[in-house]
């Protein structure tokens, strides 16, 4: 239960922090803390501090303005250290982690009585290797990295090594002016030379790194030890789960989680578990992988050391995968010539994921050959470990320290190969959602090659077993968890238990009189493509104020830049479009061109209709080109779609409306963000007055008044 001295600290911390900011208590504000916090406090513990029920999920979708960040950090922060548990607060987006990390933990510690710890936890890539960065300073391992810039692909060729910029690090380190974080590198960094710089968990040789103790991944690691609250993303927390949970950031048992911005959280798991596999240039890896471990065997001080002996069999391993990727290839070549594919039409979607058998067989083939070989080299890379510990047989610790991590980084992709063809020799459970499976042809001629790829439909049975069934605590929020004004999309895809906790916080906002809905008698319907541009052309040109702030969001990037060209010479003057340069320098340059009293016209596809705040003067009209339904030619949605529809249902109602009401949802919340502002939305699609659904997503958005 939750203890009444709880109640007492989160109510005094609430009323403290408005005071502070000087502002009044809002209804849905106050909701939500309660639900959070009877969800949390009320979960049931054994003498051992293990959980009991599955009552242990808040699931609060919160309309813009509540105030949900300063809702879930004064419920979970008071309870989780009364429980002696992790906090993690995990978000979707940088600008929100930013916002968390500067602003509102700040200001929780500044205004109230609660007391805690706090730090960001990121994953190993935004961290330098300082083993890396001291093999790209020498000579000597310059050479190493060009014998291996076959082998590896993210990996350039010598001549290229940015060997001034990483005299610069390394420089900024040894005077404590930097921490190894690229994040707080002043300096532009490419991506190709920092990915030279950093390693994952196949790579990193941990406790046995020379480094170690100066590690800036595990000096960042060491503050997650000491804090009560850390701040990641869902990338990073789902990195963690699929490696056991506790590998980077604290065991889920442990652990209460707040996943903000949590409708993103099941499509990221989905991408977590999806994979492709070229078969060619699988084929051109693993005969350059055969060729460079000669180089390891070359060094070895004993020949008939275990490593040795591992090493005497990887030619005929890679030799067995080779062969049944040959046959793989032959069995596919008339399969796709009678498929008729061709680099227009270049996609084929195997039917409720069900491959022919002859594939299948081949996949287990070769998922076993491949499990062999990855096994093999995780044992050498063992004995590199060992060696490091003067255990290890055959091989210097010079040797073993160069090979580890280059080892670390042929497991990584042997991992994705052997998941990949996994997933292609499995057959699927009828009682659960089928797995999607599709092939490409990529390139033409001499260079054609075929890519199989393959993904779980839904994330809600691996979310369900990593993430829900282990974690002690957890809320997940966001302005955008129902579709259709029901929960029932987002219950489907994350999992989530049938017996957590459900809110719908409302905004404070007064949208009835601060927001206008226009839906214009359009003639033309959106699948007449031409003819429904020029009516946006005409549209737009006959509307929108020059003076102002507008924001035009399309579907199609095609659609969008034929409006552009077409629009008057004074839109023209005023028109920033998405592609042109970066986001944050094309709404810089809007907010710029509007606080000098101009006005300014942006042309954005779906990432400006999520996450773009602004507020006030910066935005007064929205026009949304049609309803935003998905481009139904993405294998996984597909293949759900026809699950669904062999089970009985409509895929349509069931998937199409619920997903492009949540992107209108989105897209229509651009407008308004804050209780002051007002203005206009124009969606420019006429099925919302004529299609029998289009009355159901109007009443899906906010309560706009209608004209």
């Amino acid at each position: 239960m939750l203890s009444d001295e709880l109640k007492t600290q989160i109510h005094l911390a609430y009323r403290a922090s408005l005071e502070a900011k000087q502002h009044k208590p809002r209804v849905g504000q106050r909701q939500m803390i309660g639900a959070i916090a009877r969800t949390l406090g009320n979960i049931k513990q054994d003498s051992e501090g293990n959980r009991l029920d599955e009552k242990h999920v808040a699931v609060v979708e919160a309309g813009t303005g509540t105030g949900k960040t300063l809702s879930y950090c004064l419920a979970a922060i008071p309870i989780a250290k009364a429980r002696g548990l992790k906090l993690i607060i995990s978000t979707a987006t940088v600008a929100l982690q930013e916002q968390i990390l500067h602003k509102e933990l700040p200001n929780l510690l500044a205004h109230t009585e609660l007391s805690f710890k706090y730090t960001l936890a990121k994953g190993r890539g935004r961290y330098l290797c300082l083993n890396n960065l001291e093999s790209f300073l020498s000579s000597e391992d310059q050479g190493m990295e060009d014998m291996f810039a076959g082998l590896f692909e993210q990996h350039l060729q010598a001549d290229d090594v940015n060997t001034v910029l990483y005299q610069e690090m390394d420089v900024a380190l040894s005077k404590g002016e930097w921490d190894g974080d690229k994040d707080n590198w002043e300096g532009l960094i490419r991506d190709q030379d920092w990915r030279r710089l950093t390693t994952d968990h196949q790579q990193c040789t941990n406790r046995n790194c020379a480094n170690y103790s100066a590690c800036p991944f595990f000096k960042a690691r060491a503050e997650i030890e000491v804090a009560d609250v850390i701040v990641a993303n869902h990338d990073l927390v789902l990195a963690d789960l699929s490696l056991g949970g506790g590998a980077i950031l604290t065991p889920p048992k442990e652990t209460i989680y707040v996943f903000d911005e949590g409708h993103h959280l099941p499509d990221k798991a989905i991408s977590h578990f999806r994979h492709e596999v070229r078969l060619q240039q699988s084929i051109t890896w693993l005969r350059q992988l055969e060729k460079n471990l000669v180089n390891l065997k070359q060094e070895l001080t004993d020949a008939v050391s275990l490593t040795g002996q591992l090493l005497l069999k990887i030619p005929q391993q890679i030799q067995s995968i080779v062969n049944f990727i040959q046959y793989a290839q032959q069995g596919l070549a008339p399969y796709i010539q009678g498929l008729g594919l061709d680099q227009e039409n270049n996609h084929h979607r195997f039917e409720f994921g069900v491959i022919p058998d002859e594939l299948r067989q081949l996949a287990y083939s070769l998922q076993t050959s491949y499990q062999k070989l990855f096994n093999n080299i995780e044992s050498i890379q063992d004995e590199c470990k060992k060696t490091k510990q003067n255990e290890g047989m055959g091989i210097t610790s010079e040797t073993a320290e160069t090979w580890q991590p280059i080892l670390g980084v042929i497991l990584g992709r042997l991992e994705q190969c052997v998941e990949l063809w996994r997933l292609y020799s499995t057959v699927d459970d009828q009682n659960f959602p089928p797995n999607a499976r599709w092939l490409m042809v990529i390139g033409q001629g001499m260079e054609q090659d075929v890519e199989l790829g393959g993904s779980p439909i839904l994330a809600a049975n691996t979310l369900r077993q990593q993430l829900w069934d282990k974690c002690f605590g957890a809320v997940v929020t966001s302005a955008t968890l129902t579709a259709l004004n029901q929960f029932h999309r987002f219950n489907m895809r994350s999992g989530v238990p049938r017996e957590s906790e459900y809110l719908r916080v409302l905004s404070p906002f007064d949208f009835q009189n601060n927001g206008l809905l226009v839906v214009p008698n359009m003639e033309h319907e959106p699948n007449r493509v031409d003819q429904h541009t020029a009516e946006i052309v005409a549209y737009l040109n006959k509307n929108v104020h020059t003076d102002k702030g507008s924001l035009v969001l399309f579907s199609s990037r095609r659609q969008m830049e034929d409006v552009a060209k077409s629009l008057s010479a004074g839109l023209q003057e005023i028109l920033l479009t998405q592609g042109e340069q970066s986001k944050r320098v094309i709404l810089d340059s809007h907010r710029a061109k509007i606080d000098e009293g101009k006005g300014s016209l942006l042309f954005g596809l779906a990432s400006f209709a999520e996450g773009v705040d602004l507020p006030g003067k910066y935005l007064t009209s929205v026009y949304i080109a049609k309803i935003p339904f998905a481009v139904p030619d993405d294998p996984v949605e597909a293949t759900l779609a026809e699950w669904i529809q062999k089970r009985g249902g409509n895929p349509f109602m069931e998937i199409t409306i619920p997903d492009a009401s949540l992107r209108l949802v989105q897209a229509t919340g651009r407008l308004l963000r804050s209780e002051k502002d007002s203005g206009e939305i124009h969606i420019l699609d006429k099925r919302l007055k004529t299609k029998r659904y289009g009355q159901q997503l109007i009443d899906s958005l906010p309560p706009y008044r209608m004209l």
